[in-house]
């Protein structure tokens, strides 16, 4: 267990931000905890990143990041230096990172005499060993996950006001009882339930919440940093990563919800297991805004999904009979191996 205690004052600057950086970290995590098939809706995508890691060879300092162990200094993966920054921004952050930000935060995880050889360079060369990584992780952005991004950049936007309109309307108690099922508040503690066993104590600084599409349930978080501790957690989404897929993805198994109700409206279906507007949608899904409409009015007349205005957008969600297709029949269907 993580156990990050949080006192008033930083509980009270909670904030949401997106971060490109830390998606790439985590996918590279992704296909690193996966070595022969990502599980959907990864499948696809993961095939392309791993040609990419292979023919790219501008791409390989990017691997940096599977290779450190789950414990590593933050200046690696420093905190998003805006709300919703650009790749390029948070590279340049990684690449100013000064001297004594480094020197700082290695003793925290290895003896200076006994630094590991991934970790050397930044101690003996520190700027060409950052820009080293950040030029690797520009072009593996640019190949494996830019493509993807305008899809990826919606859905998050989407998160990110869901989860602050939930922050304005019910305070961070409420929004860190709700961020994910492997995350528990117990006020003033916030565990984040993995294998491993640290405790932190947070005073006087600010919690920053990050939501990923590739975390696939892997919580993550940063300590370092004197003003922020951040945690990320798996934002809601990531199925639209399956609709791309690779060239040669496998067949799959029959998708029953989809043969009940036809692929477009299962997709739409499956996704407002949160409530969403159309265009957010249509960002998610890759769908155009009018056959998102054309669903969602279909499954409105059906009676398994409802609409709500919220201020000025239209936000649409699941009714009990929708949500029983999505978790009776609605199962993603499997991988059919060759």
């Amino acid at each position: 267990m993580i156990r990050i205690e949080l006192d008033e004052p930083t509980l009270a600057r909670t904030r949401i931000a997106t971060s490109p950086l830390w998606e790439a970290k985590c996918s590279l995590y992704l296909l690193d905890r996966y070595p022969d098939e990502a599980p959907w809706p990864y499948t696809g995508w993961a095939r392309h990143a791993r040609r990419v890691l292979a023919e790219l060879p501008e791409a390989a300092p990017a691997r940096l990041y599977a290779a450190t162990g789950p414990w590593y200094p933050d200046f690696l993966g420093p905190v998003p230096p805006t709300a919703s920054p650009t790749i390029e921004e948070e590279l340049a952050a990684l690449r100013a990172i000064p001297a004594e930000v480094i020197a700082e935060q290695i003793p925290r995880y290895h003896r200076p005499d006994d630094l590991p050889g991934w970790l050397q360079p930044f101690v003996t060369d520190r700027q060409a060993a950052l820009d080293r990584l950040a030029d690797g992780v520009q072009a593996y952005w640019d190949a494996a996950i830019a493509p993807w991004w305008p899809a990826m950049r919606a859905a998050l936007d989407e998160e990110v006001l869901h989860r602050a309109r939930a922050l304005a309307a019910d305070g961070p108690d409420a929004l860190l009882a709700d961020l994910h099922e492997r995350v528990r508040w117990e006020k003033p503690v916030l565990t984040l339930i993995k294998p491993s066993e640290r405790t932190f104590a947070a005073v006087d600084q600010r919690l920053l919440l990050i939501p990923l599409i590739f975390s696939r349930s892997a919580l993550t978080h940063s300590t370092d940093h004197p003003e922020v501790i951040a945690v990320s957690y798996q934002a809601r989404g990531a199925v639209l990563l399956a609709g791309r897929p690779a060239h040669g993805t496998p067949p799959t198994a029959p998708d029953r919800l989809a043969v009940l109700v036809g692929r477009g409206r299962a997709q739409v279906l499956r996704a407002l297991t949160r409530p969403a507007t159309t265009a957010g949608l249509a960002a998610t899904l890759g769908l155009a805004p009018s056959t998102v409409s054309e669903h969602l009015a279909a499954l409105l007349t059906a009676g398994v999904v409802h609409r709500r205005r919220v201020g000025r957008r239209v936000l649409y969600g699941l009714e009990p009979a929708g949500l029983a297709l999505v978790t009776l029949i609605g199962a993603e269907p499997a991988t059919v191996s060759a």
